[in-house]
Parts: C-alpha cells; sequence; structure tokens
C-alpha cells in the first residue's frame, strides 16, 4: 500500500509532508487524519526539527474528504458523526497548536477540509494556480469543524461570503481574503518556499516557539481582562530577556555579529 504522506527532514532542521494521495487529490480518509495528527504529535517532540512544510502531491494540495469515506458515513449514528468529527477536529487543532512554525506550500486545489489545513498554517505561499473552495454548502453540509481556523484567519465578513456561497476563489482573492499571504508565479514557487524556508531559520528557535504561543494566550487574555494580558506579556519578554537565547540575541546585535543559532 502507498505512503499516504511522505515525509522528508533536510539538515536545515525543515521537515516536509507531502500528502501522497495524488490520484485522489490528496483527499483525506480515517487513516490519514489518525496517521498525520500522529505524526504532527511526533514531531512536536523532535528538537532537530525547525520548521514543517505542508504541501500535497500532484496537482492538488488537499480536495477535502475521501468521497469513499464519505459514503461510509451515510449510515452512521449521530453519535458516530460525533465521534469521526472529533478526530478530525484533533488534527486541525494539533497542527494549529504545533509549536514550531508550519508553511502551507499549496500547490494545487483546497477544497473543504483542504482549506481547514490551510487555515492551520502560520505561513501560506500559494501557487497562482491554486484555487480555493468552501464547499460543503453544496452537499448539504457546513464547514463546521474548520470554521474556527478558517474565521481566524479570513475574519466574520469573509467567511460569510465563502461559507454560504460555497465560491471557488484563486489564490489572488485569497490572499485579499486574509487564508494566503503570498501568492508565488509556477516557475518561482519552490524557490520562493525555499526562500521563505530559509527566512524562518533565521529567527531563534525557541523565540519563535514563545511567540506563537503568546498570539495564543493574548487573544485569551484579553477577552478576560487587560491586567491580566498586562501582565502576561509582561512577564512573557521579561522571561525571553534574561533567557539564554535572548541574551546570545541582544549580545549578538551588540556585537555585531551573527546569532550562534543561524549556521
Amino acid at each position: 500500500m502507498d505512503e499516504l504522506f511522505l515525509y522528508e527532514l533536510n539538515e536545515q532542521g525543515v521537515a516536509t509532508i507531502t500528502l501522497n494521495r495524488a490520484q485522489i487529490h490528496n483527499a483525506f480518509n480515517d487513516q490519514l487524519i489518525s496517521e498525520l495528527t500522529q505524526k504532527f504529535i511526533q514531531m512536536d517532540g523532535d528538537e532537530s526539527i525547525r520548521v514543517v512544510v505542508l504541501t500535497g502531491a500532484g496537482k492538488s494540495f488537499c480536495a477535502g474528504a475521501d468521497l469513499n469515506w464519505m459514503k461510509s458515513m451515510v449510515n452512521y449514528s449521530e453519535q458516530e458523526n460525533f465521534d469521526d468529527s472529533k478526530r478530525l477536529s484533533d488534527l486541525f487543532e494539533t497542527i494549529n497548536n504545533f509549536s514550531r512554525p508550519v508553511i502551507g506550500k499549496i500547490n494545487g486545489a483546497a477544497l473543504g477540509g483542504g482549506v481547514g489545513l490551510v487555515a492551520c498554517c502560520d505561513y501560506v505561499i500559494a501557487s497562482e494556480k491554486a484555487i480555493f473552495g468552501l464547499t460543503e454548502v453544496m452537499l448539504g453540509l457546513v464547514p463546521a469543524v474548520i470554521s474556527p481556523y478558517v474565521i481566524a484567519k479570513m475574519g466574520e465578513s469573509n467567511a460569510r461570503a465563502t461559507f454560504l456561497t460555497a465560491e471557488r476563489f484563486d489564490a489572488k482573492k485569497a490572499k485579499e481574503y486574509g487564508l494566503v499571504h503570498q501568492v508565488s508565479l509556477e516557475r518561482h514557487f519552490h524557490k520562493d518556499v525555499d526562500s521563505l524556508c530559509d527566512l524562518f531559520l533565521k529567527a531563534a528557535p525557541k523565540a519563535q516557539q514563545v511567540a506563537k504561543s503568546l498570539i495564543k494566550n493574548v487573544l485569551e487574555l484579553e477577552k478576560e481582562s487587560y491586567e491580566k494580558m498586562s501582565s502576561y506579556t509582561c512577564k512573557t519578554i521579561a522571561a525571553k530577556r534574561i533567557s539564554e537565547e535572548g541574551q546570545e540575541g541582544m549580545n549578538a546585535l551588540l556585537e555585531k555579529r551573527k546569532p550562534n543559532w543561524i549556521k
């Protein structure tokens, strides 16, 4: 049996995960969801990994749910559907909370749940040929499980427009919506992704991890009170200033040299 996804780790610490079901546009089923979740959990414990690139084999990034998998759901009870959806939700949450930077390398169509994968990435670079669509309402469904991640990226207004119409939109429109950060010409796509990885590798690794936690925690704490948010942010920067990495970064700046994490 072919591997559902391919994994590669280079000497710089860039891990590439390539969804490997090109014949069905990298659509996911229960097995892919389970294995991909476990892979991200495993990678989170591997300190040699600095950056993860998530992409798809063939012409598509991810077309959402595998039709054969969907057929098996037709006779599911409500509880069975809940349990099934919970496993998918756990995948998105695992990627969204991954401690290192996750780059979405969107090589082609990203539809339905595929947009959910896109939304969980920290930085998204899309080929000019990429197409996006939240197509669930065309099937009498809704993009419920992916909605927290998609709304966080696109905002309420764009979510209303795309959830309700199921319109397909190109990479340029996805960038306007906030789902994509960079659109790359096809002939420069792979080189642009390599350059992007180099940019992420220049940053202090532990600071990047704290920065990801910072964003999530600030968004949560600001809902409670300014005092809690302010206390958290001040404690966070104070701890980083006296940390080994923070000291190295500030001394490197003063001494006009590269910090020790840049090879």
